[in-house]
């Protein structure tokens, strides 16, 4: 078995180790593992079933991680995304009305449709249209976002109605846990230590059992829920005629785009920005695993719509893992392997608190936004955009955002420059297709 992962995966010629790629593999699950409880508390809303949700999560996100890590061959792990699951349960079923049936069969719809779009090379050739100046300013921006998750999720920053955000509340246990956390972490990665953001986890969950805010759980092994409920809804409106009316409506048509923007940008980002840290990339941001990692997230969302849950995205999470040393699609089958153990000992990944793994993305944040010292910010037709990318990612927190306006102000900028040789076709559409989308958002808005 060592000689085959060793032979299948390239371990040597990418300067890393099963030991490596299975530590690599843990960080990320325990950064991203919130998804377990998040996922099913915000689909539970739009009144599905809450058990069955924490098995499918589980589930869809092992099929998923596992074909990245063995077909794309990437340290990229995926799961139901952030943000897309909000959309599912608060806008398409309790603002909009719709039934979750009706959701989880636009999500359905969606996958194919992104099955087709990889197969045709589309959304290959979109990732490799994007500028390389935009390359290096999207993991600046997604390194930001992420530590800005860290540091939300640890009350060290926190909304505020007058400012938007301010300091947190510093009698919190949280914030405690977290910066004794980023302290270990900061530490050991000063010292060369391997698993450094690892270790600097575990002390922080041993340091909240201390405060008496991480409780021990009372059992290790519990089975998992039934999925019944919930399986196969997505295309169950396919065998009826009411069905393929609502399939064919205007409604289907609007809810289908926009799960399609988002996890297509959010995706897209994702894996520029993970992978550049990779050394996979080459000189214009681009990877030979693209298609390949297109084509499982298209897969993933599929498989995932039909298991029960909203779109499945690459997690920026993976950073952390690629951080720690993965290079390889053996980190994702790490993380895959985990998550599938967290379906019979949830009690004892769930204790770990989201203010413990906060350092990891904190970190993170800071090795993914090096990438900054590539853009010429003295070059204001490249420099805007690159910062209008980067800030756009945290202020409206996603990363979509963040690429549709570095796009679009590299477009306009670049015209008005008259420097019209970097622009490519591609570059054009989206722009256009970007500038029609905020055009019918605030006209949505304002009705």
């Amino acid at each position: 078995m060592k000689r085959f992962l060793e032979d299948y995966f390239q371990l040597s010629s990418h300067g890393t180790t099963i030991k490596k790629e299975f530590v690599a593999g843990i960080i990320t699950f325990l950064t991203m593992s919130y998804i377990l409880v998040v996922n099913p508390n915000i689909l539970a809303d739009a009144g599905m079933d809450r058990s069955a949700l924490f098995t499918t999560t589980a589930l869809a996100t092992v099929f998923a991680t596992l074909l990245m890590g063995f077909y794309a061959k990437l340290p990229i792990a995926q799961a139901p995304g952030m943000g897309l699951n909000s959309f599912f349960a608060y806008s398409v079923v309790l603002t909009l009305g719709y039934s979750w049936q009706f959701a989880l069969t636009a999500v359905f719809i969606e996958g194919i449709i992104f099955l087709l779009l990889t197969f045709f090379n589309v959304r290959e050739l979109i990732v490799r249209s994007i500028p390389k100046v935009l390359k290096e300013a999207i993991p600046a921006g997604i390194g930001l976002f992420i530590t800005l998750i860290g540091l939300k999720s640890a009350g060290i920053v926190v909304g505020d109605p007058n400012t938007l955000v301010r300091l947190g509340d510093f009698s919190q246990h949280t914030v405690w846990i977290t910066l004794l956390g980023l302290v270990v972490t900061g530490i050991l990665l000063i010292r060369n230590v391997n698993g450094a953001i690892l270790f600097g986890i575990l002390a922080a969950t041993i340091f909240g059992v201390i405060l008496g805010d991480v409780a021990l759980p009372n059992r290790v092994v519990d089975l998992p829920p039934s999925i019944e409920p919930i399986f196969g809804q997505a295309i169950k409106p396919m065998f009826t005629t009411e069905g393929w009316n609502q399939i064919l409506s205007i409604d289907m048509v609007v809810v289908v785009f926009t799960f399609l923007f988002v996890n297509l940008f959010d995706t897209v980002g994702t894996l520029i920005g993970v992978i550049s840290k990779t050394n996979l990339a080459d000189k214009d941001g681009n990877f030979p695993q693209m298609k390949k990692a297109l084509f499982t997230d298209a897969m993933g969302t599929t498989v995932g719509s039909i298991l029960g849950t909203s779109s499945i995205t690459s997690y920026v999470e993976s950073a952390s893992g690629v951080a720690s040393g993965g290079r390889t699609g053996l980190t994702a089958v790490s993380v895959a392997l985990m998550f599938a153990l967290a379906l019979f000992l949830g009690p004892i990944f769930l204790m770990i608190p989201p203010a413990a793994t906060a350092p990891a993305l904190i970190v993170v944040g800071l090795f993914m936004i090096t990438s900054v010292s590539n853009i010429n910010f003295n070059n204001l037709s490249d420099g805007l955009p690159a910062f209008l990318t980067i800030v756009f990612m945290p202020f409206t927190y996603s990363i979509a955002e963040g690429i549709v306006f570095g796009i679009l102000s590299f477009t306009l900028l670049k015209l008005g420059a008259k420097q019209h040789k970097d622009i490519t076709p591609t570059v054009y559409v989206l722009a256009i297709l970007f500038l029609i989308k905020i055009i019918l958002d605030a006209m949505s808005l304002a009705k």
